[in-house]
């Protein structure tokens, strides 16, 4: 037993010596600074949203003991995530997807909130299916360990076994939990805020609460409520299709919504500017219309 646990000790011991150089320190805020993982080797960096107070004069402590400034390329405060650039080129770790980890598999998390890394080991507590966050954003998949998320511990990586970075890890998406946002989830964030410095999020200009759908709608549309409009943004793009208020809509590209979050959730950056079709009801008859997708304001 003893030469099985020293085994063990010495194989976290190497992985975060091996993971060290691609965790950084995040100085962006006027306490305790956070934690960072290296996204690529051009200098860019991957960090907690709620951690990036500054938008200017943020730098970066890596692992050989230099600062370096950074730029904020944009934030995602949906996810939880801010993408920055570092000045010149850095070791970037293998990143994995969350497909192989298990529920009870052990998992370590670094962080470097001061001039060394330090780490915390853990098991992961929860997995599910993909989850809309209290803010809105799509996260890929529900992972949740038991790691002490320590100060300055946010936005480091989240490793597995196989010495592999699965996720960032953040104290700030759900109250009290220790998350990880997983890999496909950080390279989707990562990619749209490298390409817009946000993630550009669909806009229909309505406001909406749920409504119960009378008995013969049920069974015709097959779904017991829908989305009551309560308001019309003017020359927004509902507006536009000729919405008005009182119409209850039903579907969205033929996906039943009954929840203002089904429409979050489909509303995304990819359709900003297409035409959607849509299912409403409007005085007990069930129609369709077209709408062209607006940008959600910034």
């Amino acid at each position: 037993m003893t030469g099985a646990l020293k085994s063990l000790s010495d194989a976290l011991a190497g992985t975060v010596e091996a993971l060290g150089p691609g965790v950084v320190r995040v100085e962006a805020r006027r306490r305790m600074p956070a934690s960072g993982v290296v996204w690529s080797s051009d200098g860019l960096v991957v960090t907690a949203h709620h951690a990036v107070e500054f938008e200017e004069g943020i730098s970066l402590g890596l692992a050989d003991g230099r600062t370096v400034n950074a730029d904020l390329v944009g934030r995602d405060p949906t996810t939880d995530l801010a993408l920055l650039r570092a000045e010149g080129s850095l070791e970037a770790p293998k990143w994995r997807g969350p497909e192989d980890l298990r529920v009870g598999h052990l998992v370590l998390a670094l962080a470097r909130p001061g001039r060394t890394v330090q780490a915390t080991l853990g098991i992961v507590s929860a997995l599910a299916e993909a989850w809309q966050s209290p803010g809105g954003g799509q996260v890929d998949r529900f992972l949740q360990t038991d790691v002490v998320m320590a100060p300055g511990f946010s936005g480091g990586p989240l490793v597995g076994a196989g010495g592999e970075v699965h996720g960032v890890n953040t104290s700030g998406l759900l109250r009290g939990l220790s998350m990880a946002l997983p890999t496909p989830t950080v390279e989707r964030v990562a990619a749209g805020l490298a390409a817009h410095g946000r993630i550009r999020r669909g806009y229909l200009g309505i406001g909406a609460q749920s409504v119960q759908l009378p008995a013969g709608l049920e069974a015709q549309l097959g779904q017991s409520a829908g989305q009551l409009l309560l308001s019309v943004e003017p020359g927004g793009p509902a507006d536009s299709a000729g919405f008005i208020l009182g119409d209850v809509l039903v579907a969205f590209e033929g996906t039943p919504i009954q929840r203002m979050d089904d429409l979050v959730a489909l509303l995304t950056g990819d359709r900003v500017g297409q035409t959607a079709t849509v299912r409403l009801v409007r005085g007990g008859t069930v129609q369709e219309r077209s709408i062209i997708v607006g940008e959600r304001p910034r």
